[in-house]
């Protein structure tokens, strides 16, 4: 079964090296892109018609970057983690803060890691291949019995 990542990002020269690199990493992954806070948890609801639904499955990871408009990452990233249906999945907060009380407050929430960006195309590469490899390739995810299919 492919993969499933859930790219929450609304920086385009940001998002497009993410995406790109995930594509080369994970061949087969079928990858979703939220331009903001409330597109996530649309997607995440799994809101609107059937064919919304079966176009955006649930993920097996997502790479959440913290400052989104409507509803920040924060906000993103709490109700998450509070879902018992998408609890379980890895969230990876993927911003470019420098704020120590986002890392902290990330962790809080139950973020499984916080990286700051790198600000090369190549340093996007490298670091979404890395994350690919980890939570898709290396990690058995524990799936949530309650959680939609």
């Amino acid at each position: 079964m492919p993969a499933e990542v859930l790219l929450v990002e609304d920086d385009p020269a940001d998002a497009e090296p993410m995406f790109n690199a995930l594509r080369e990493v994970l061949e087969s992954a079928r990858i979703a892109r939220a331009r903001d806070g409330a597109e996530a948890l649309d997607s995440l609801a799994a809101r609107g018609t059937d064919a919304y639904r079966a176009s955006h499955p649930t993920p097996r990871l997502i790479l959440l970057d913290l400052k989104l408009p409507r509803i920040d990452g924060i906000e993103v990233l709490k109700h998450i983690k509070t879902n018992a249906a998408t609890m379980s999945i890895p969230v990876v907060v993927l911003t470019s803060s420098s704020q120590d009380a986002d890392l902290v407050r990330s962790y809080q929430l139950g973020a499984n890691g916080y990286v700051r960006k790198p600000m090369t195309i190549e340093g996007f590469r490298a670091l979404v291949q890395e994350l690919g490899r980890f939570w898709l390739q290396m990690i058995h995810p524990v799936r949530n019995p309650d959680a939609r299919a």
